[in-house]
């Protein structure tokens, strides 16, 4: 099924994010296996599933969304930009649409410092938009994208990014995940951008718990997110204390998303890290399952 076509069906949706974990084949698939038969007891939508940049781990992330497609739930496959040509593309749709993927995230993807002359790994996708645009002349999927409520870390200018968003919108994106934030003010306030800019494709809220408060920095870092003074106190109250910073931040996340689903957003994509038990307990809590 296409998730275009599940989001203008469905009154709220809900989806989750999965990654390939580390370890050997057999152990990293049978592990994240597990997960993703615990998750498939709350009925999501969708389940993406990510992978590192320049392909690493991609040969993981398609046996994962294989093994999503034939336990009958939707995969949304990532697919990122750098790395790839236009002569790698169409080997890569082929290997999943015949694994079951209609679906498709198109990104940029994160580009590693330390790598000299790094525009040449995206030489034919300097944008996501790029790729997009050659995905959809494919035919065959349906395409999401990513968007920045705070602006993308390289970039904070959020009326850039709308203008951005609007340019993924023309290219064939059907739907936008955004990243995560951790104040919904913030959401709210760029839905008003995106509506006055008269885009009207759905773009989904991406919510992810802090389970852990060492995890907080590199996650910031990776997504510009600011910390609210409510979620700051937390982490500093129990910065040595898993156990605590776990049960507080499903609190935090629970009420994020009750707020979220008390003003009308159609849909909850949860950024699960590959903690199944977390996220349904997050997700009885709200009632959305």
């Amino acid at each position: 099924m296409l998730i275009s076509d599940i989001l203008r069906s469905k009154r709220t949706t809900l989806s989750f994010e999965v990654f390939p974990p580390k370890g050997t084949e057999k152990s990293a698939l049978d592990m994240i296996f597990g997960t993703i038969e615990k998750l498939s007891e709350l009925k999501p939508d969708f389940i993406s599933v990510t992978y590192k940049t320049y392909g690493r781990n991609q040969s993981r992330a398609i046996k994962i969304s294989e093994f999503i497609h034939k336990n009958a739930l939707v995969p949304l496959a990532h697919l990122t930009a750098v790395g790839y040509g236009k002569e790698d593309i169409p080997g890569i749709l082929d290997d999943f649409y015949f694994a079951g993927i209609r679906n498709i995230l198109a990104l940029r993807g994160d580009v590693d410092k330390d790598i000299a002359n790094r525009r040449s790994l995206w030489k034919d996708f300097k944008y996501a938009r790029d790729l997009i645009e050659f995905i959809n002349s494919d035919g065959r999927f349906c395409i999401g994208a990513a968007t920045y409520p705070e602006g993308h870390v390289e970039c904070k200018d959020v009326d850039k990014t709308v203008e951005y968003l609007k340019q993924k919108a023309d290219a064939g994106a059907e739907f936008f995940i955004t990243q995560l934030f951790f104040d919904n003010r913030v959401y709210y306030r760029f839905l008003d951008k995106v509506m006055n800019a008269g885009i009207d494709k759905p773009i989904i809220p991406g919510i992810m718990p802090v389970l852990r408060a060492k995890q907080i920095e590199k996650m910031v870092a990776l997504s510009g997110a600011t910390v609210p003074n409510e979620l700051r106190k937390l982490l500093d109250e129990f910065a040595e204390d898993d156990d605590g910073m776990r049960k507080a931040g499903i609190e935090y996340a629970v009420e994020q998303i009750d707020d979220l689903l008390s003003n009308g957003v159609k849909g909850i994509h949860l950024y699960t890290m590959n903690k199944a038990e977390s996220a349904i307990e997050i997700i009885k809590r709200v009632g959305l399952r």
